[in-house]
């Protein structure tokens, strides 16, 4: 099926002028410095908003499975490497790497978890009606806060599918005791976390484990100080006493960001656990 690019796309999904939210607005080809990928900026529709995105897409047969990556930090902080992208798509992934609302030429403003989660769930239905990707749920790696976001679309979202959280933030206060650089912003962006602890709570994993549907894997470093391990550990141990699946690869000595050959051989484990996920959710489809 061919692809258009550059162009604005035909409004579907719309009702009375509106787009419906995870509808493709806009596919811009970009330059691609990764050989045998192609890579694409996105513009889709999330809460009214146009929202924006890099896509990368292995040049291989079509469909292939697909995959969402959330990124850390927020506004220009953690924005979304490239080179990361196509570490992933290198393994047979379409990747769609959402860059939030109110980033790089997109509308509204995000809010660490808040309105802007819906810009993963709308992200979700952009994916699966993409031509690139194989249908069925659609697995989502969080990083750093990213990991609020796609913990966040496993507990909301029908079409999530396993999610790996890496160096993952899980309990938000925790994070608010954690990084005394970071409490400026979380107080102005989330609130007051004595004043507006249900806003914290809200956007902590361990407060509702027992709402996560999909598998879940946690990667940490036991070095990482940004994000502690402790929070990896807290909540494998929420999940545990909650009788949900997954699995913990904590990494000894290394910190938030892996180095190179470590980040290869960790996202080696990553896409065989995610294979192992989507071979098994396959066979009792049969």
């Amino acid at each position: 099926m061919p692809i258009p690019t550059d162009t604005n796309l035909p409004q579907s999904g719309s009702t009375g002028g509106v787009q419906a939210d995870g509808t493709l607005v806009q596919r811009e080809i970009l330059r691609s410095l990764a050989k045998g990928i192609s890579l694409y900026r996105l513009t889709y529709i999330s809460q009214g908003l146009q929202v924006k995105g890099y896509l990368a897409v292995p040049d291989s047969a079509m469909p292939v499975p697909g995959l969402i990556y959330c990124r850390g930090g927020i506004r220009k902080v953690g924005m979304v490497r490239k080179r990361r992208i196509f570490s992933m798509a290198r393994r047979g992934y379409a990747v769609f790497a959402p860059f939030y609302r109110g980033n790089e030429g997109g509308e509204g403003r995000e809010d660490f978890g808040g309105e802007d989660r819906f810009d993963v769930h709308h992200a979700i239905t952009l994916m699966q009606s993409l031509p690139e990707v194989q249908s069925g749920p659609i697995p989502l790696i969080g990083f750093s806060r990213g990991a609020l976001m796609a913990l966040l679309a496993a507990k909301e979202c029908e079409g999530a599918g396993p999610v790996v959280v890496w160096g993952g933030v899980s309990d938000l206060l925790d994070t608010y005791e954690e990084r005394v650089d970071l409490r400026r912003m979380l107080k102005r962006v989330v609130g007051h976390p004595r004043k507006q602890a249900e806003c914290y709570e809200r956007r902590s994993p361990v407060c509702w484990v027992d709402a996560i549907r999909v598998p879940v894997m946690i990667v940490h470093g036991t070095a990482d100080a940004q994000v502690s391990v402790e929070q990896a550990r807290k909540l494998g141990a929420a999940l545990e006493q909650a009788g949900k699946e997954y699995t913990m690869e904590l990494y000894d000595g290394l910190g938030h960001r892996f180095p190179k050959e470590d980040d290869e051989r960790a996202l080696d484990a990553v896409f065989g656990w995610i294979a192992s996920k989507r071979e098994r959710a396959e066979g009792r489809e049969r």
